[in-house]
């Protein structure tokens, strides 16, 4: 007769010895990812353009206890990119987990009416370089030792919606470039991102300053989002409970497309 079976070990949400590399990482969403990542263990590397943001970063984290490290820079550029990837690499060991946050959107109206300008800019930061960082990744860290990959893409990027229109064809393109990496580089590398609705951030602020009570109103939430709302899954996708989870977005939205 067999004697009792062990009991399942069951996942967590730690990132022990781990290294995460967030990119637009001192606001919003991205800082609320960068503080939970610090909480659940995990050295971080903050990438963002403005260094005075990058030191008051560094310090708020420091002081959670993390060990961090900042690198300035714009992620349309593909020196800052080799850049950031070997200082993370160099200085803190190890590249485990890249969350692609960083965007831009420098337009609001039609789309029939952006400047090519403009579209190049936000293709440049919203999907060239996320994609430019996944592969210098994969080349300094990933490859070899595997890793987790989370991009935070929109809800915008599923469904069309008014005045943002470039900036959510940007954010389907990198849905969709999420799901053919997880396919590429499965099993060692997972791929996987989340999609937020509206979530009260600087970038967000011409949505919000539209009727931020009328838009709670029409949430079954009855609320609009806010950066920590979003940090949780980001945590749950970079750590080992997601392990059998690549190629997949998570809708993270208060409910809103069921209204």
């Amino acid at each position: 007769m067999n004697g009792p079976e062990s009991p399942p070990e069951y996942p967590s949400f730690r990132l022990d010895g781990k290294v995460a590399l967030i990119t637009g990482g001192t606001r919003g969403i991205g800082r609320a990812i960068a503080e939970a990542s610090v909480h659940a263990g995990a050295a971080v590397a903050v990438v963002a353009r403005k260094q005075d943001e990058l030191d008051e970063t560094e310090h708020a984290l420091s002081g959670l206890g993390g060990r961090v490290i900042t690198i300035a820079g714009s992620t349309g550029d593909p020196d800052l990119i080799e850049r950031a990837v070997a200082t993370c690499v160099e200085e803190l060991g190890s590249l485990d987990v890249l969350v692609n946050n960083a965007a831009t959107n420098p337009v609001f109206g039609s789309t029939i009416d952006v400047e090519p300008r403009a579209v190049r800019k936000i293709l440049e930061v919203n999907l060239e370089g996320p994609l430019l960082l996944i592969q210098a990744s994969w080349r300094a860290w990933m490859q070899e030792h595997g890793g987790v990959i989370v991009n935070v893409v929109s809800v915008g990027g599923l469904v069309p919606a008014p005045f943002i229109g470039m900036y959510n064809v940007s954010k389907a393109a990198l849905a969709h470039l999420t799901k053919q990496l997880a396919l590429e580089l499965a099993p060692g590398v997972r791929v996987n991102a989340i999609a937020p609705g509206l979530v009260k951030t600087h970038m967000a602020k011409a949505l919000v300053d539209l009727g931020e009570e009328q838009i709670a109103a029409r949430t079954p939430m009855r609320r609009i989002g806010a950066p920590v709302d979003i940090a949780g899954a980001a945590l749950f996708l970079a750590s080992d409970a997601s392990s059998w989870m690549t190629g997949d977005v998570i809708v993270i939205d208060g409910g809103a497309r069921l209204a």
